[in-house]
């Protein structure tokens, strides 16, 4: 058996280890990315795009990918409306 599983972290294929988790993906993508997801300025989503929590374990075929975090719009939404 396998000590490996593969993923794939923004469509890069990648041999993960087993028991790992997708924070351990990311690193081995890019060590860059792994430091933003550590600091909040990047999160990990599911091949649907749902954010996941970093600590998720890995499987074989997982899909992660990488995206901004950015803060939410405190803004009315409605205010454009109003003269």
């Amino acid at each position: 058996m396998s000590d490996t599983v593969r993923v794939f972290v923004n469509g890069t294929g990648l041999d993960a280890p087993k028991g790992g988790t997708a924070l351990d993906a990311v690193a081995l993508h890019s060590a860059d990315a792994a430091r933003s997801v550590r600091a909040g300025t990047m999160i990990v989503t599911d091949s649907r795009g749902i954010p996941i929590p970093a600590d998720t374990a890995v499987f074989n075929g997982a899909l992660f990918r990488l995206v901004p975090n950015r803060a939410p719009d405190g803004a009315d939404p409605a205010a454009q409306f109003e003269s």
